[in-house]
């Protein structure tokens, strides 16, 4: 920084400025002294890179080996495209040919469960008049054991299964009335899930799908058929008494002990009429998305030794016209 030389004029009123008056114009007291910035770049920490010396060509590169990198030989060929998506469709049908053994398997082992819960209550009645047998009373348990794991286990993969062909189903649907699923995924999932709101949504999803699949008019309200509301009846059930029961459970005394076990054979047998129901209902749905086409085979029954097949129409001669009498 250096200061303004003598008498210099001022640079915003445009003055002659005494250089004793200091370094501010005694007219309009702007500061008068020049600054002067000048930028040096920083000092550098690392050495400089040293200049590459250019060097004689000595010829292409040479090997010990025949190099194995390189393009294959042979012509020129784009890559392959990408597969086509799977058709909604398809995977749901390949998904109900999983669900509907399953769910068929969910209610036999679920009817076997309700009958093991029965035996136990008639060991209960018959314990009042006098001591059971052991072998019955474990042979009771054993089977009451074996049938509600087995029970439990099959409808949580019949479940999860049955969740996956509605998500398929439910987009196949849309795509076949030409709109968007009213719900996405995960809303799906969560609709079969989540305790009070599966009493609504999986109704609704299944009736969408129906009225997606028989091809109804897309702002029409979905009507559901007679089959579905069983089902929705029968599952709505289900989740309440399975709920009553899971809160009856924690309930003492002998009394409270019988009537769970009345109430658990019911419930077993209310399930092994939803898995049926279901099973039912998803050949129906499935079947109504894509119809499997029947091939027709032509069969040739007799053919002419002698006559040589031409293509073009078949041109057969009319007999020929009577002459009127004159």
């Amino acid at each position: 920084m250096s200061p303004a030389s003598s008498g210099a004029a001022c640079p915003s009123c445009g003055q002659a400025a005494d250089p004793a008056a200091g370094s501010y114009c005694p007219h309009c007291g702007r500061y008068l002294a020049a600054t002067r910035w000048v930028a040096e770049p920083p000092p550098v920490a690392a050495p400089p890179l040293p200049v590459p010396v250019p060097t004689r060509y000595t010829g292409p590169p040479r090997y010990r080996e025949r190099p194995q990198w390189g393009f294959p030989i042979g012509p020129w060929r784009w890559a392959d495209p990408p597969p086509p998506p799977v058709p909604s469709e398809r995977t749901a049908r390949s998904l109900a040919g999983v669900t509907v053994p399953l769910l068929w398997s969910v209610a036999a082992v679920a009817l076997l469960a309700a009958g093991a819960e029965t035996w136990r209550y008639v060991l209960l009645l018959d314990s009042r008049d006098g001591a059971l047998s052991a072998d019955a009373v474990a042979a009771s348990d054993a089977l009451v054991l074996a049938a509600g794991v087995g029970a439990l286990l099959l409808g949580l993969a019949a479940g999860a299964v049955t969740v996956a062909w509605t998500v398929q189903a439910s987009v196949a649907a849309a795509q076949r009335s030409g709109s968007r699923p009213s719900r996405s995924a995960r809303l799906i999932v969560l609709g079969w899930l989540v305790p009070g709101v599966n009493l609504v949504v999986p109704g609704s999803v299944l009736a969408e799908i129906e009225h997606g699949a028989l091809d109804r008019p897309v702002d029409r309200r979905p009507r559901p058929s007679r089959l579905l509301l069983v089902w929705w009846g029968l599952w709505a059930a289900g989740v309440l008494l399975s709920a009553f029961a899971l809160a009856w459970s924690r309930r003492t005394g002998v009394q409270a002990v019988a009537d769970g076990v009345v109430l658990h054979a019911v419930v077993d047998l209310l399930a092994a009429l939803t898995a049926g129901a279901t099973a039912v209902l998803v050949s129906r749905l499935t079947a109504l998305l894509g119809p499997v086409r029947v091939v027709r085979r032509e069969v040739v029954l007799a053919a002419a030794a002698d006559r040589q097949m031409t293509a073009g129409p078949d041109v057969t001669p009319s007999p020929p016209t009577p002459a009127s009498p004159a």
